[in-house]
C-alpha cells in the first residue's frame, strides 16, 4: 500500500493499468456485456478503485458525483453471467508473460496451492454458507474456504485462479444455492463446483491453469494436501511437487521394500553427524500413476529451528533435485501467505461488500485479487531495474566501460610513478616509456584510454 500514497495519483495509475493490459478487451473474451447504461469496465474501475479511496460505497456515492447508483453496482456484482475465473486468469497470464521477459529462463517459476478462511462469521442468510475449519485457530467458523492457486518466480506472486468452496457436507451448509438459476451460466458451474471436495476442485483449477500454459517447474504446499494420491496426480499435469509432510499414522511410504509411516523412516535412516540443519535424505516409493509407472520420492528431513530432536520433512517428486535446492525452492511458497495477509488486511477481502449472493463474493474476491496484481506490477516497476526495458542494458555496459577505464587509468598511473620513484627517470622519459607501451598495447583497449593521454 505504500507504494500509492497520494490519492490524486490513484486515477492515474487505475488508468495506466487498466490501459496497458487492455482489461476492456479481456472483459469482452471473459462474457463481460454491459446490461444497462453503465459500461462494464467503468463499473469494474468505480469498485476497483474504492478502496484506495479509503471510503465505503455508501459513503463515496454520497460525496463524489459520478453517475453510479448503488443498484449499478449490486447489479454488476449479482449477474451469474461473468465468467470471474477467466478474467482473472487471462490478466495474471499477460503479467507473468510480461515478469518472465525479465527473468532468466534458467530462474525457477512456481505454482503455489493453499487455502485460507474466508470468513463471514456474522452472516445467517448467505448463499452457501458453512460450517469450516480454520488451520490457523483450530476452530469452526461461518465462511468458506478460500482454495486459490498463485504464481511466484521468487520476486513476484500473482493469483492465477480460486474456488470459494462451501461444504460436500448437506448438513455442515447453514444455506443452499438460490433455486432456478440456468445451468450454462458460470453461476450455476461455480456453484455445483463448491460443494465438491477440495482435492477434485484441486485438480480442476490445476487444469485450468495449464490449459492457459502458465510456465511452472514446481507446484508447492503444505502438509494438509500432502498426500501420496495428489502427488501422483499433479504429475499427469507435467509438474513436479514439493511440499511439506504430515508426520501421520494414516500415510504410508514404501521404502527399502516395506511400507512405513514418516516417523519409522526417520528413526530407521542415518543421521547426518553434528548439528546439520539437513539431517538425512531418502528415496521412496508414492505408489503407480494411471498408466502403471512407479512414482518414487525424494524426503528430506530438515532440523527445526527451535533445535533439540524436532524436526521437519519436505517430500519432492522430483528426486534429482538436491536436498539445498529442494529447501530453497519450498521457500518460495512463504508468498501466497503474504497474499493472504495483504487481501485481507489492507485489500478489504470479504468485508468491503457485505452481499449474500454466491456471485457477488466472487466477484469482490476477483477485483480484490486484480487490486493485488496492481499493486504487484507497480512493486516491479520500482524495485526492478529491468522493467525500463534497453536503457538498463545501455546503462550497464556504459557503467562497465567506466569501472574498465578507472581500472586502467589507475594502473597507467601507479606505473607512471614507480618509473620516476625508482628508476629515477626524468618527467620527460617516463612520458615516453608510457607513450611506447599504450601505443603497444592491444586496439580494443587503447581505444577506451581517453585521447590526451595517448597523446601525452
Amino acid at each position: 500500500m505504500d507504494i500509492i500514497t497520494q490519492k490524486d495519483e490513484i486515477e492515474g495509475y487505475i488508468n495506466k493499468f487498466f490501459k496497458e493490459y487492455r482489461i476492456g478487451s479481456i472483459l469482452s473474451e471473459s462474457n463481460f456485456n454491459k446490461e444497462k447504461g453503465i459500461s462494464t469496465v467503468f463499473l469494474l474501475k468505480f469498485i476497483f478503485k474504492l478502496v484506495f479511496t479509503g471510503k465505503n460505497l455508501y459513503r463515496f456515492l454520497q460525496t463524489e458525483e459520478i453517475g453510479v447508483a448503488k443498484d449499478s453496482v449490486y447489479r454488476f456484482l449479482n449477474s451469474c453471467r461473468y465468467n470471474w475465473k477467466k478474467l482473472l486468469l487471462l490478466l495474471s497470464c499477460k503479467v507473468i508473460k510480461w515478469i518472465t521477459s525479465l527473468t532468466s529462463e534458467e530462474r525457477i517459476k512456481v505454482l503455489i496451492l493453499d487455502d485460507s478462511l474466508y470468513s463471514r462469521s456474522r452472516s445467517k442468510a448467505v448463499e452457501l454458507l458453512a460450517r469450516v475449519y480454520d488451520h490457523v485457530e483450530h476452530k469452526y467458523y461461518r465462511g468458506f474456504r478460500m482454495l486459490t492457486v498463485g504464481w511466484s518466480d521468487g520476486a513476484t506472486f500473482m493469483p492465477l485462479t480460486f474456488s470459494l468452496l462451501s461444504s460436500e457436507n448437506e448438513e455442515n451448509r447453514f444455506c443452499e444455492e438460490k433455486a432456478g438459476l440456468d445451468k450454462r451460466s458460470n453461476g450455476y458451474k461455480r456453484r455445483v463446483e463448491s460443494t465438491k471436495k477440495a482435492t477434485e476442485v484441486l485438480f480442476n483449477l490445476l487444469a485450468e491453469v495449464t490449459n492457459y500454459k502458465v510456465a511452472a517447474q514446481y507446484i508447492l504446499f503444505d502438509s494438509w494436501f500432502a498426500y501420496p494420491s495428489i502427488i501422483i496426480g499433479t504429475l499427469k499435469y507435467g509438474i513436479n511437487t514439493i511440499c511439506m509432510l504430515k508426520d501421520t499414522p494414516k500415510i504410508f511410504y514404501k521404502y527399502n521394500g516395506k511400507d512405513m509411516v514418516l516417523n519409522k523412516i526417520y528413526n530407521v535412516v542415518r543421521k547426518n553427524r553434528g548439528k546439520a540443519k539437513i539431517l538425512a535424505s531418502v528415496i521412496v516409493e508414492l505408489g503407480r500413476d494411471e498408466e502403471g509407472k512407479l512414482v518414487k520420492g525424494k524426503i528430506v528431513f530438515v532440523r527445526e529451528k527451535s533445535g533439540g530432536n524436532n524436526w521437519l520433512a519436505l517430500l519432492s517428486s522430483d528426486i534429482t533435485l538436491s536436498e539445498e535446492e529442494i529447501i530453497r525452492i519450498y521457500g518460495k511458497r512463504w508468498d501466497i501467505e503474504v497474499f493472504f495477509k495483504i487481501t485481507k488486511s489492507y485489500l478489504k477481502l470479504a468485508k468491503e461488500f457485505q452481499g449474500r449472493s454466491y456471485d457477488a463474493m466472487i466477484a469482490h474476491t476477483t477485483i480484490v485479487f486484480l487490486r493485488y496484481i496492481m499493486l504487484s506490477v507497480e512493486k516491479r516497476n520500482n524495485e526492478d531495474s529491468r522493467t525500463i526495458g534497453d536503457l538498463f542494458y545501455h546503462c550497464c555496459d556504459e557503467i562497465r566501460d567506466i569501472k574498465f577505464i578507472e581500472a586502467l587509468l589507475l594502473l597507467i598511473d601507479i606505473l607512471t610513478e614507480k618509473l620516476r620513484r625508482f628508476l629515477y627517470l626524468p618527467e620527460k622519459k617516463a612520458q615516453e616509456f608510457m607513450s611506447n607501451f599504450i601505443s603497444s598495447l592491444p586496439l580494443f583497449i587503447k581505444v577506451r584510454i581517453p585521447f590526451s593521454l595517448c597523446e601525452s
